[in-house]
């Protein structure tokens, strides 16, 4: 039986697609498997951008963690000078309101801290006693109550000028301690600043090494689909070769049995043995024939096939 010679996808002339069904079904799976490959190294490229950018991201964001640890670190360093002084310059200002409290007790009267101009009646009526004490004639009654009325202001002058003093470096202290205080308060809220910050990139960070890790296993799941599809196209290659090469050796022989009976005899001698070689093989033939069959339909609805079921589908082609 003869028919028009064509030309396959390899160039190669041969028979009509009569002579071998598979042949079209082949060509088209063979375009689909190209397809899943060509989509399978998209994906692939796609994924590889999505982890630059993550990958730039996170290392961007490792190094703004470095500069706010080292910054924290700064304010740390700071906290661990000045929260000692803070803390004894509190406990001195205490210490110095205590001791001026004593001290108006001693007075007896609050406005005495507020009046100065008591201290000037007070050094006055002191000279005046002491002037009475040298210079007037006294019993010795009138000159013990001016001795004791001399002692009782000093005293009372004394306090009035410790008490004086006492509010001024307490002034002082206040002023340095609120300083202090406001200087201590920036630390802290820098720290606290510093901390939410850290915080909240340690935890984009970590959400982004998760994303690289997931899109690196999707990487390996469309490195592997590439691959299977490869895998295939290379088998479907071989049948197509097979296929091209069986259709030239029969027009080969179609031609030479034309030309010579020599060529003829080969050819019935060949073909009697191929049957002789059926007959051999027709038990095995029947036990995977419906196994094939089911394989060649799973093929020409264009499902999925694997290794073994292509294998099943082409053995026979190469021999």
């Amino acid at each position: 039986m003869s028919a028009a010679a064509t030309t396959n996808n390899n160039g190669v002339s041969v028979q009509g697609t009569e002579q071998d069904p598979n042949l079209k079904t082949l060509q088209e799976f063979k375009k689909t498997v190209i397809d899943e490959q060509k989509q399978g190294d998209k994906k692939i490229e796609e994924i590889n951008t999505k982890l630059e950018a993550v990958k730039k991201q996170i290392d961007e964001e490792r190094m703004q963690l470095d500069e706010l640890r080292t910054k924290l670190k700064g304010v740390n360093e700071e906290k661990d000078a000045d929260y000692p002084k803070f803390i004894e310059m509190r406990n001195s200002l205490i210490e110095a309101k205590n001791q001026m409290k004593s001290l108006d007790d001693k007075v007896g009267q609050a406005k005495s801290r507020k009046d100065r101009s008591e201290m000037h009646g007070l050094t006055k009526a002191l000279e005046q006693i002491e002037r009475d004490i040298q210079t007037k004639k006294l019993s010795k009654d009138e000159e013990r109550k001016l001795v004791a009325r001399s002692k009782e202001i000093a005293t009372k002058l004394h306090t009035l000028k410790m008490m004086h003093k006492k509010e001024d470096q307490y002034r002082e202290m206040s002023s340095q301690y609120d300083e202090l205080k406001g200087r201590v308060n920036k630390i802290f809220r820098q720290k606290e600043e510093f901390g939410n910050k850290i915080g909240k990139l340690k935890e984009s960070i970590e959400g982004l090494v998760n994303t690289r890790e997931a899109l690196y296993e999707e990487r390996r799941q469309c490195i592997h689909v590439v691959r299977e599809a490869a895998a295939k196209l290379e088998m479907i290659e071989t049948q197509l070769n097979a296929i091209a090469f069986k259709k030239n050796r029969t027009a080969q022989n179609e031609t030479r049995q034309k030309k010579t009976k020599e060529m003829e005899e080969r050819r019935v001698a060949r073909q009697e043995a191929i049957q002789e070689r059926v007959r051999r093989d027709k038990e095995y033939q029947e036990r995977w024939n419906t196994q094939k069959e089911i394989a060649m339909k799973k093929m020409s609805a264009g499902e999925k096939l694997t290794f073994d079921e292509m294998k099943l589908i082409f053995g026979d082609a190469a021999d």
